[in-house]
């Protein structure tokens, strides 16, 4: 087994002790193994590594946890680099979410205007990332699970030598969350998606062996009959049946938008404050399990559950120990997608061995999801480009592009407040 060190950039988060967790399960994969939590809060990543010492004790793992607040003393001699971080945490996801609903459009982590300025936030710390690591460990490799997790991947592939790979589990649960609403097991579907992250649709899906889709069908009809399935897996399935395939579960956004925008506008707190409320919980349930001789991980007062960014290190054993794998990935299309251009960052099916990680060619998108695909790519490449090196006029062409906005009126009067409420995480240069 290869013995790395990979520094987790972000490591004291809520999602931390999970992620840690997740290393300690394949412990044999990564045996003499050093990871190195890198964030800007001691006392937490202290919790973090007394926790995951006596988990890798109890369970006979050889990994080794660190931790520092210098972020380039982390990376030094680096062989992987796992970035999950949240510029401004959860107050700022809450103005992402909160501003846009005054201009009458939903705010999201990943779409939208809330989705645009995570990404401007993030990527200009990936800028600082990339610029340490290209002095301190240039061979080493970024396994990427910060949101939006392709608009990143579009600017680094775009900008920078060193590789990336961004992680999402979406197409893995979104169409076994379709099955489950029609009654079916999700377990028995076998499906493949591609597309972009969060905007991705089925090209294949078999139910025992058989099309689907007339099973959700017959399931969908018997809801409507019965009644008590929840508005949202209802749209899903009637989605995934108007459109023959099944998609990611944010497609609700665009092709639901006055239901999903009511339901929000409604809603008395944002989902960054509902985080919030329970984010003591989380970090008392840590402490007492660093506290404890045999810490166990309750997947109920954990964030994210006990397994966190699970993709990123199987991608890591995948590559470093030779796996010759199959996993879902973000990388550059090169002709694998044939309906997008081939620099743009899709999600896709990649072949992962000790040589990296190569896109493997699923077909077409169904070609009535294309229009609205086609959209968001293009949105995202200028996305991209503004927050790597645009200014204000650059990311308001950005803006104004997305589905959701189309006004350039709303895109201005936004972008200008959304940019002073998160002027301490962004460059200069776009504050003018």
């Amino acid at each position: 087994m290869a013995r790395l060190k990979i520094a987790y950039v972000g490591g004291g988060s809520t999602r931390g002790p999970g992620t840690v967790a997740s290393f300690i399960h394949q412990g044999e994969n990564f045996a003499g193994s050093e990871i190195v939590l890198i964030d800007f809060d001691p006392e937490k990543m202290q919790i973090i590594k007394t926790m995951a010492d006596k988990m890798s004790r109890d369970r006979g793992v050889d990994i080794t946890i660190s931790y520092t607040t210098d972020r380039r003393a982390g990376l030094t001699d680096c062989d992987a680099v796992l970035t999950s971080y949240r510029p401004g945490g959860f107050e700022a996801r809450h103005l992402d979410e909160s501003i846009p609903l005054k201009y009458g459009i939903v705010g999201q982590e990943t779409q939208g205007p809330g989705g645009f300025f995570m990404a401007l936030r993030s990527i200009h710390v990936m800028q600082g990332i990339l610029q340490d690591m290209e002095q301190v460990c240039p061979k080493a490799r970024v396994f990427n699970y910060t949101n939006p997790i392709n608009i990143i991947s579009e600017a680094v592939t775009h900008h920078s030598d060193v590789p990336i790979i961004s992680f999402c589990e979406g197409p893995y649960y979104f169409p076994g969350t379709i099955a489950d609403a029609a009654g079916l097991d999700p377990r028995k579907l076998d499906s493949v998606m591609v597309g972009l992250n969060h905007g991705c649709w089925t090209v294949q899906h078999l139910y025992e062996g058989q099309d689907v889709m007339p099973l959700l069908r017959e399931g969908y009809e018997r809801r409507l009959r019965e009644g008590g399935t929840d508005e949202f897996h209802m749209r899903l399935l009637k989605l995934a049946i108007t459109m023959n395939s099944l998609p990611a579960d944010y497609s609700q956004y665009y092709y639901f938008r006055d239901e999903v925008l009511d339901y929000h506008l409604n809603k008395p707190t944002t989902r960054a404050q509902d985080i919030l409320e329970q984010v003591p919980g989380y970090w008392q349930h840590y402490r007492e399990q660093a506290a404890a001789e045999h810490p166990v991980l309750d997947p109920a007062r954990s964030r994210g559950g006990i397994n966190e960014l699970e993709l990123a290190i199987d991608a890591m054993d995948a590559i470093y120990n030779d796996r010759k794998e199959i996993l879902p990935v973000n990388i550059p299309n090169r002709g694998v997608l044939p309906d997008l251009p081939d620099d743009r960052v899709v999600e896709i099916r990649g072949y992962l061995d000790r040589n990296g990680v190569v896109g493997l060619a699923d077909g077409h998108l169904p070609p009535q999801t294309l229009p609205l695909v086609k959209a968001l790519a293009e949105y995202q490449y200028l996305t991209a480009e503004a927050a790597w090196c645009g200014r204000r006029a650059d990311a308001i062409q950005a803006l104004v592009s997305h589905p959701l906005v189309l006004s350039l009126e709303k895109a201005e009067k936004m972008y200008d407040e959304m940019a002073a409420a998160h002027k301490d995480y962004l460059p200069e240069r776009l504050l003018s």
